[in-house]
């Protein structure tokens, strides 16, 4: 994560650098560097395989919360519409919980995702103060999943890599002519993941689909060129 921001920052003051590339609040690229918030959901949808929750009252799962750095590059095809990607890495483990949502031990950890995503976003200039909407898809990876400690010894975990949708609301507010700028973004994503636990010989114990659904919120600066 460390590497990532400071690359980020670098990026950032490369472009503000260069001079091919002056600033201009009303460029056709921007680019942002934010702190992100991922508020993840993680309850279990539905129950595809296997019974080893069977001892836990109420069982469910719950992903934890994140913060981490964001890069989002956007390209505007005319003032009042463009088509933005991100990028970022967060870490999340998922945690089996009882009644009353109570979290009692790890099922799943050092879940590392990376959600590639595309948004079509509509704006409305109102000057300096420039609010948006958006649309898209997002395909989350999941990378270096483990099972957690409240899994037997010798079990394993996969989470399948998963197609979604996402919608966004936000505004770019200008602080000068020259394309400096402050983001706030909120995005919502729709997506239900599988998990699935083997034991050491191979046989899939457990399985299930996730609500995930996180929010995605976001602030930060931008420089569009």
């Amino acid at each position: 994560m460390k590497k990532f921001a400071i690359t980020a920052a670098l990026a950032a003051a490369s472009a503000l650098a260069t001079p091919a590339y002056a600033g201009n609040a009303d460029g056709k690229i921007q680019v942002k560097v934010l702190a992100t918030g991922v508020l993840a959901d993680g309850k279990i949808d539905t129950v595809n395989v296997g019974t080893a929750l069977a001892g836990v009252a109420s069982p469910n799962t719950t992903a934890n919360d994140n913060v981490v750095p964001t890069l989002a590059v956007e390209y505007f095809v005319n003032p009042n519409f463009s088509i933005e990607t991100i990028c970022c890495f967060t870490q999340h483990h998922v945690s089996v919980t009882s009644a009353g949502n109570v979290a009692i031990e790890h099922a799943m950890d050092h879940v590392l995702i990376l959600p590639a995503t595309v948004t079509l976003k509509g704006h409305l200039p109102l000057g300096p103060l420039k609010p948006y909407v958006g649309a898209g898809v997002t395909e989350f990876f999941f990378l270096g999943e483990k099972a957690g400690t409240g899994m037997a010894a010798g079990t394993q975990a996969h989470l399948d890599n998963t197609f979604g949708a996402v919608v966004q609301a936000g505004v770019d507010i200008a602080v000068n002519d020259a394309g400096m700028g402050i983001s706030l973004d909120a995005k919502r994503y729709f997506l239900r993941p599988t998990s699935h636990f083997y034991n050491g010989t191979g046989t899939e114990i457990l399985s299930a689909k996730h609500k995930l659904d996180p929010w995605v919120l976001s602030a930060g600066v931008s420089y569009r060129f």
